[in-house]
């Protein structure tokens, strides 16, 4: 397999067509094996993959400990291959709460040099504040992390979940590689505003939860018992009758992915490739199995049929539930 490439926006680094999203591999999901989640980097690297992504917050540094570890490890040659992109600004308490966001310009200088330490690099290629911070103009939080690139610790400036107007305001203040957001066949709330906008811009998307965070998998049953510690045991597309609902989509998907002979996982991540050149699609893998299915879907060929027959089974807005506690919604600003 020959990876392919993109480029995150007019301005933003070559990257792999696929990233790896590492927030997994810290306890989001329940407990992950620390042994296998490196073994797991270690392996998109030498597949070609070259963006990892990743967010100070993310166990509280865990992650990014965890990320410096595998980089530190890995083969000479696969350790140059790699492109961080970082998340800052979201505040935790010890018992692991959300406390807000701070996009504060010292808040920033802040953030990125305990991040440097924990994953033990001089830069970080593409930084992102994690959602943009409703009392601090964005304006001040881009100029911040632009200083950052002057200085030489940050290659690209990036964002996450934000509306099209921060969008704007933020391509004002200094060029923007990309924006992360998530998206999926059963999340395509960026297509109505976000998307056409970082489009106009000239601004890449890095696309997270492309199987929104398991959901259509095809690894997920109605029986399913999440850990206490495990996200999605409080996300409201995984409970009740919204998870048999949004169930029943994905055995629509299945359908279509036994028709073409690979799994539903393919099936959503070609799709997510399929959406345009300006779309890298992450791969929240944490185990080498799981990540290689992912890879799967480099060699799946969507054409106008199968991507008509994935609309009729999954229409946009076909999904049950939001896709964060009502808590977390107002923070997207793609919601807004």
């Amino acid at each position: 397999m020959t990876m392919r490439t993109r480029t995150l926006g007019t301005t933003g680094p070559h990257v792999s067509v696929l990233g790896l999203g590492c927030m997994g591999m810290s306890p989001v999901y329940g407990d992950a094996d620390r042994t296998e989640s490196i073994a797991t980097v270690h392996a998109a690297l030498d597949a070609g993959v070259t963006l990892l992504d990743t967010g100070d917050f993310y166990g509280m540094g865990h992650n990014e400990i965890l990320l410096g570890e595998a980089l530190r490890t890995a083969p000479a040659d696969l350790r140059e291959r790699a492109l961080l992109s970082v998340k800052f600004g979201a505040l935790r308490s010890p018992d692991g709460a959300f406390l807000g966001v701070d996009g504060r310009p010292a808040a920033v200088q802040n953030f990125a040099a305990y991040s440097l330490q924990r994953l033990g690099v001089d830069h970080i290629d593409v930084y992102r504040i994690a959602r943009v911070d409703p009392d601090v103009p964005i304006e001040e939080t881009v100029g911040a992390v632009a200083e950052l690139v002057e200085k030489g610790y940050v290659r690209h400036i990036g964002l996450s979940e934000a509306s099209a107007a921060n969008i704007r305001r933020a391509a004002a203040t200094a060029p923007i590689a990309d924006v992360q957001l998530e998206y999926a066949i059963i999340t395509r709330d960026i297509e109505r505003e976000v998307l056409p906008t970082t489009r106009e811009l000239g601004i890449g998307v890095t696309a997270y939860g492309v199987l929104s965070r398991g959901l259509i998998s095809g690894h997920v049953t109605r029986d399913h018992r999440f850990t206490p510690g495990d996200f999605r045991a409080h996300s409201p597309r995984f409970q009740g009758d919204n998870l048999q609902h949004n169930l029943d989509l994905v055995e629509a998907l299945r359908k279509i992915a036994e028709q073409k002979g690979v799994s539903v996982a393919q099936i959503a991540f070609a799709w997510a490739l399929s959406r345009g050149e300006d779309i890298v699609p992450l791969v929240g893998a944490r185990t080498r199995e799981r990540l290689t299915e992912a890879l799967g879907a480099l060699d799946v060929t969507l054409d106008g049929a199968d991507l008509t027959a994935i609309e009729e089974a999954v229409p946009a807005d076909a999904a049950a539930g939001t896709r964060y506690p009502a808590a977390q919604m107002p923070h997207l600003g793609t919601e807004q």
